[in-house]
C-alpha cells in the first residue's frame, strides 16, 4: 500500500512541513525506519535517532525543531496516538484464515454463521454456536454448547470448555484456557481433600482481549464474568466466580482469587495478587507486585503488600530504606542515655 503524506495528514489532522506528495509504504520505529517509511517521535530519549533515521516522514509534536530538510515533518498534538490510529486505518493486522480446513472436526449440530473460518485440527463440539466472521485457528478445542459472537478471533491452541459464552469482537491469544475447573476442594474429617464439582461457566462480554496463556476458571455455581472492554495481558489467572468490571486492564502475571469482584476502569499491574471474596471499587490502580488482602472501597492508587494508599505506602517504604540509619541513631542515643544515667548515679 502507498499513501501520500497529504492523505495521512488529512486523516490525523496534522500540519505538514515538506513535500506532502511524498508516498509512504509502511510504518516503522524511528531507529529501524527505511526510505518510504513513516515513523513518530514521542519520547525525548528517542530524539537521538532523528539525525540518523532513514524515514521519509516523521510525526512530531507542535513546536519541535525540524533539524532536517530531507524529512517531511507532520505536526500533531499526540504523535503516539496519531501513529497507532494510522496503523488501525491503513495498516491493520491481517489474519489469513479462510474456509473450513478438511482436518477440522465439527459436530453436525454445531451452527456456524456466515464467513466462519476454521483451521487445522480444530474441534467444534455438539451444540456450539459461532457468529459471523469468526476465525478459529489451528488445534483449538471448543467443548459442548460453547457460544461465540460475531467478529471474534480465537488463535491456535486455545481451549474453551463446555457452556462458556464469548461475546462479539473478542480476541483470544494462543494457549489460553477458558472454563477450566475452579480450585475447589473440601477436606473431610481425616484431612483428605475431595473435589467440589464446578458446574458453572465463564461469560466473556464484548470487546474483550485475552493475552496468551491466560486461565479463566469456570464458576462453581453461576458464572465467572469478564465484562465488556476488559483487556488482559499474558499469564494471568482469574479464579472461579470472579467478576472483572468494564474496561479494566490486567497486566501480566497478576492473579485474582475466587469470588472477588473488581470494579470498572481499574488498572491491575504486573504481578499483583488479590485474595478471595473481596471487592475493589471502580477506578482503582494497583501498582505492580502489590498484594491486596482486603477490599478497597475508594478510587485511588494503591501499592505494597498489604496494599495501602500510595502516599502512605511510599512514606513507609522511605522509612524502611532508612532503617539502618535509624538503628544507628537509636544505638547512639541508648549509649548516651546509659552514660547520663551513670553520671547521675555517681552524683547521687
Amino acid at each position: 500500500m502507498k499513501i501520500r503524506v497529504k492523505d495521512i495528514a488529512g486523516f490525523i489532522g496534522g500540519i505538514v512541513t515538506g513535500d506532502d506528495e511524498t508516498e509512504i509504504k509502511k510504518l516503522a520505529k524511528i531507529e529501524e525506519a527505511a526510505p518510504g517509511d513513516l515513523t513518530f517521535l514521542y519520547l525525548s530519549h528517542y530524539e537521538k535517532y532523528l539525525q540518523s533515521t532513514k524515514a521519509s516522514a516523521v510525526l512530531i509534536k507542535p513546536g519541535f525543531i525540524k533539524s532536517r530538510e530531507d524529512i517531511v515533518f507532520i505536526e500533531v498534538p499526540d504523535p503516539n496516538k496519531a501513529f497507532f490510529n494510522l496503523v488501525r486505518k491503513f495498516f491493520p493486522p491481517l489474519f489469513p484464515l479462510e474456509g473450513i480446513d478438511k482436518t477440522a472436526s465439527i459436530h453436525p449440530s454445531a451452527k456456524l454463521d456466515k464467513n466462519v473460518a476454521v483451521g487445522k485440527n480444530v474441534v467444534i463440539s455438539e451444540g456450539c454456536i459461532l457468529g459471523k466472521n469468526v476465525k478459529v485457528f489451528h488445534n483449538t478445542v471448543l467443548l459442548e454448547d460453547v457460544q461465540i459472537g460475531d467478529d471474534c478471533i480465537v488463535f491456535q491452541n486455545v481451549s474453551i470448555r463446555e457452556k462458556c459464552k464469548i461475546g462479539n469482537r473478542v480476541i483470544i491469544h494462543p494457549g489460553t484456557v477458558i472454563g477450566s475447573d475452579g480450585f475447589g476442594f473440601e477436606p473431610d474429617d481425616e484431612g483428605k481433600f475431595h473435589k467440589i464439582p464446578q458446574i458453572g461457566n465463564v461469560i466473556i462480554e464484548d470487546d474483550v482481549e485475552l493475552g496468551s496463556n491466560v486461565s479463566i476458571d469456570r464458576a462453581s455455581i453461576g458464572s465467572t464474568i469478564i465484562k465488556k472492554g476488559v483487556k488482559i495481558d499474558n499469564l494471568v489467572q482469574i479464579a472461579h466466580n470472579v467478576t472483572v468490571g468494564e474496561n479494566t486492564i490486567i497486566s501480566a502475571q497478576a492473579g485474582i482469587s475466587g469470588s472477588t469482584k473488581v470494579g470498572k476502569n481499574c488498572f491491575i499491574l504486573g504481578q499483583v495478587g488479590l485474595t478471595g471474596h473481596i471487592e475493589i471499587a471502580d477506578n482503582v490502580i494497583l501498582i505492580a507486585q502489590s498484594g491486596v488482602s482486603k477490599g478497597i472501597s475508594k478510587a485511588g492508587t494503591y501499592f505494597g503488600s498489604p496494599a495501602k494508599e500510595i502516599k502512605t505506602a511510599f512514606k513507609l517504604e522511605s522509612h524502611i530504606r532508612n532503617l539502618p540509619e535509624y538503628v544507628k541513631k537509636i544505638s547512639e542515643m541508648e549509649t548516651e542515655i546509659k552514660n547520663l544515667k551513670s553520671i547521675i548515679a555517681k552524683k547521687q
